[in-house]
């Protein structure tokens, strides 16, 4: 296949590729014993496994990227070969490549290279007579720098990624990004040790810069540090890994959120409910949960009956509906409940707040008629679009519309109330003008769904809220109301979530402001200090929290008023200003003698110190919320 001249249309992925060639030819020039294994593109770049005759130090990464800008200015060409199964295996045997042989045999006797799950097979499955060889080679010289089997695609030349044929001039940019051990085919028990080379592949240096400096700020903002710091929660190893436990001021945050959630529901018509953490088991084989969660459940022994912490909300609130007897002019049926659930997720998978297994979800399930799916299904995205405008979260976001999949028998419930129920959530979408992506297959067996996806302040996406339609349950736990003809019929059921799990959501928020949450969030916000002579300056101080217990935020929780603390320890002052900023505290207020005298204080936020009159305070924290 010929590609253009223009770089711009070459791929990244096959920049990529190539890119592992490339890599791997360095590490030849520099390490002629080498043994390759793959090199297969991964997100953000590439990887390629070797065998090396010493281990590698990070200096070694510096050598190997001189290598690669020397290599991708040389006149080198990639070519194309193809070789007989068994030509192919007698070739890599004569070169002492035991790896290559290894998975040629396996294409020969299993039709398929398939490595670990985290490499591609390098050939497609099934009978395969004929292998690709891909050399990098001198067209000056001939000589053959390196090759592999690989499928391909690749550039024909280096001047397809190092900018000669770029009409701005523009390199790959490119990084090496570090080296870890790794097993052969991801088989420990081999004892095959390798060394595996991680590179950053992008199309130009700027996106790679951009990509770096994300990761920078990610690293700075990552909420395990900054929760810590800040003292918001703790992961005990006595308690277990992925249950948090929330510090007084990490709850602080929690509650405010919940309460916020809880106010805007309320508004809407919901109604609170709640539900015991724990059920017999028969509720979660009703329902399906027991068989889809499998064992990620906890199960707990009674004295006669065996029980489980509940994995989902759901059954519980059917139970509720069910104790009722509705009409089609009651509903639609809202109700809402924060409360935690239960999953046992693998311990290697479980991160901060972010993976946990106790998970704190704003659950809310709807029962509606089927006419009425498109107007809760609005009040439901409006709901999400004022929480998330709060956050600083609204200006990019896009949202999933998952259908059902061109096999309509993986998915349960009759054929009309499916077309009905994706066409109220499209009908939504169009009205609304948000911005949407259909995808086929992806909806749940019960239902299609709405899956919103928001960018934090470094631009990272992160899947929240959810609106998903379940057509099953209400026919699983026999649900009904009575129709305008007297007779049962099924409501249709809407689950949502607006913040998903809090904790979660905690774990988000901490990175999206990096510990600077906003003044309404902020779990102290402001901080007083004392200079010196506190016995001095107490009674001003006094005054001063007078003027704060007696302020109140009303935007956008009602009744919120200041939280503040005082600091009159024997400390410097340099020393509790900088636990004040360690703590990202919004406002910090300093008192000393001379501001007793003169009615004065200073106040110092992210913005620089200033000093005004006491009088001014109010005002002055009043007109700056967004702190």
């Amino acid at each position: 296949m010929s590609i253009s001249d223009n770089s711009s249309d070459i791929s990244l992925d096959t920049k990529k590729h190539s890119f592992s060639h490339i890599m791997a030819a360095a590490v030849l020039e520099m390490f002629p014993e080498a043994k390759f294994g793959v090199g297969p593109v991964i997100e953000n770049g590439c990887f390629y496994d070797f065998i090396l005759p010493r281990t590698l130090i990070p200096e070694d990464l510096e050598l190997i990227e001189e290598k690669i800008k020397e290599i991708l200015y040389r006149p080198l060409l990639f070519k194309r070969q193809e070789l007989g199964l068994e030509e192919a295996v007698v070739h890599f045997r004569d070169k002492g490549q035991d790896l290559k042989v290894e998975l040629l045999m396996d294409l020969k006797e299993k039709g398929t290279t398939k490595m670990d799950k985290e490499e591609k097979e390098i050939f497609d499955e099934g009978e395969v007579q004929v292998v690709s060889l891909y050399r990098l080679v001198d067209n000056n010289t001939g000589e053959i720098l390196f090759e592999d089997l690989c499928k391909g695609p690749h550039v024909e030349t280096m001047t397809e990624i190092n900018g000669e044929k770029n009409s701005e001039n523009k390199s790959i940019g490119f990084k090496l990004d570090k080296f870890s051990g790794s097993y052969w085919r991801g088989d420990q028990e081999r004892g095959i040790d390798m060394q595996r080379i991680y590179a950053l592949v992008f199309d130009n240096d700027e996106e790679l810069g951009e990509f770096l400096f994300q990761r920078n700020e990610a690293k700075k903002r990552d909420h395990r540090v900054v929760g810590k710091d800040m003292k918001l929660f703790t992961i005990s190893n006595l308690v277990g890994a992925g249950l948090p436990l929330m510090q007084p001021r990490g709850m602080v945050i929690r509650k405010l959120v919940e309460d916020y959630l809880w106010q805007i529901h309320e508004k809407k018509g919901y109604q609170r409910v709640w539900t015991p953490h724990i059920a017999k088991v028969d509720l979660y084989e009703t329902s399906g949960h027991a068989a889809k969660f499998g064992d990620e459940l906890f199960r707990v022994q009674g004295k006669e009956d065996e029980f489980i912490l509940k994995p989902m909300n759901c059954p519980h609130h059917m139970q509720i509906y069910a104790d009722n007897q509705f009409s089609y002019r009651d509903l639609p049926i809202r109700y809402f409940e924060p409360t935690t659930v239960y999953r046992d997720e693998k311990s290697g998978q479980l991160s901060g707040l972010t993976r946990v297994r106790s998970i704190t979800q704003d659950d809310g399930h709807l029962f509606c008629l089927v006419d009425q799916i498109e107007e809760e299904v609005v009040k439901i995205v409006e709901a999400i679009k004022e929480f998330y405008a709060t956050m600083s979260m609204d200006k990019e976001f896009w949202v999933s519309l998952s259908l059902r999949g061109e096999d309509h028998s993986k998915y349960l419930g009759e054929d009309k109330i499916w077309h009905q129920g994706e066409q109220a959530l499209e009908n939504v979408c169009r009205d609304l003008e948000l911005p949407y992506k259909k995808v086929e297959g992806e909806a749940a067996f019960y239902g299609p769904k709405l899956d919103f996806v928001f960018k934090d302040a470094i631009n990272r996406e992160w899947q929240l809220s959810t609106i998903q339609l379940d057509f099953v349950l209400p026919e699983r736990f026999d649900l009904s109301y009575i129709n305008e003809s007297g007779d049962k019929e099924r409501p249709v059921v809407i689950h949502r979530a607006i913040s998903g799990s809090l904790e979660r959501f905690l774990g988000v928020m901490i990175e999206h402001f990096g510990g600077r949450f906003p003044l309404w969030l902020a779990p102290v916000q402001v901080k007083i200090l004392t200079v010196n002579n506190k016995e001095e300056v107490l009674e001003y101080v006094n005054k001063v929290k007078l003027i704060l217990e007696d302020l109140e935020l009303n935007q956008p929780l009602k009744h919120n008023r200041i939280r503040s603390f005082v600091d009159d320890r024997d400390e410097s002052l340099g020393r509790k200003i900088r636990e004040a900023e360690v703590e990202k505290i919004p406002v910090i207020v300093i008192i000393g003698p001379k501001d007793l005298e003169d009615e004065m204080v200073s106040v110092r936020t992210q913005n620089g110190e200033q000093k005004m009159r006491l009088n001014q305070l109010k005002e002055f924290i009043l007109n700056n919320t967004s702190l």
